[in-house]
């Protein structure tokens, strides 16, 4: 069987490359592809222990069985999809049951806001990620982002309608930029409205805790003396790494 492996991140570094087609044996499993890849490439095992795998754009364990035709990303820790343009004076792209956007262009973050406010609403709570002019006492000159984007907007989704019900909000909206950002640039928004004020904050620390951790985007960062990927966050326990569940 044929399948197509996605590689993101500082794995791309390693492997030099993007993606590649490989031939497994019927019944084949995650474990498998990671064997293969291990033996072919012998730098890629010390990120193992930190990477997460998904098929289909769903976080998988290594017994996963694979199938003809499955996509499957080798992600490393995340740092922080259809791009959208919030430049205009409406909001394309958020449906009426649509809580999250990816975009390429700069975030009208008081657009954002003004979409998700309502009458019956006691606060709106907003968070504003920003790029800022230095990591670990190095001066950053500016950042770059890139993303699985479908599988992104899928969890970014999935965070929105979690945060919905378990902290009893009104309404989320997560708008993330990808590509190059400037020192002052939005990288990410989060508006939480709700009735009050206690239920909004919670949830808004929830969420962008959680997206930094689970949400496949990942951050190259270009200082005056070189270039990096981000150390990236690790992924909660119940997400199976390329070694097994740590």
């Amino acid at each position: 069987m044929e399948v197509r492996v996605l590689f993101f991140g500082a794995l791309k570094d390693v492997v030099r490359g993007e993606s590649d087609v490989l031939i497994l044996p019927p019944n084949a499993t995650l474990e498998d592809l990671v064997r293969h890849y291990k033996e072919v490439n012998p730098r890629l095992e010390q990120f193992l222990s930190s990477i997460a795998i998904s098929v289909n754009q769903e976080y998988a364990g290594l017994t996963t069985e694979l199938k003809n035709g499955d996509e499957v990303a080798l992600l490393p820790p995340v740092s922080g999809g259809s791009p959208a343009n919030l430049t205009g004076i409406s909001l394309p792209g958020f449906g009426p049951d649509q809580h999250a956007l990816i975009v390429r262009e700069k975030i009208q973050t008081q657009q954002v806001l003004e979409d998700v406010k309502a009458p019956a609403d006691g606060a709106a709570i907003v968070f504003e990620g920003i790029v800022r002019d230095h990591t670990r006492g190095r001066r950053t000159l500016y950042l770059e982002y890139e993303s699985y984007e479908e599988m992104a907007l899928k969890q970014m989704e999935l965070l929105a309608a979690r945060a919905l019900r378990e902290f009893k909000v009104r309404d989320v909206r997560i708008v993330h930029r990808l590509g190059r950002l400037v020192i002052g640039e939005t990288s990410v928004v989060i508006v939480v409205a709700s009735e009050h004020r206690a239920a909004a904050f919670d949830a808004c620390q929830w969420l962008i805790d959680t997206l930094k951790r689970t949400v496949p985007i990942w951050k190259k960062e270009h200082f005056e003396d070189g270039v990096v990927w981000a150390d990236g966050e690790p992924f909660p326990g119940e997400i199976s790494r390329g070694e097994g569940t740590h």
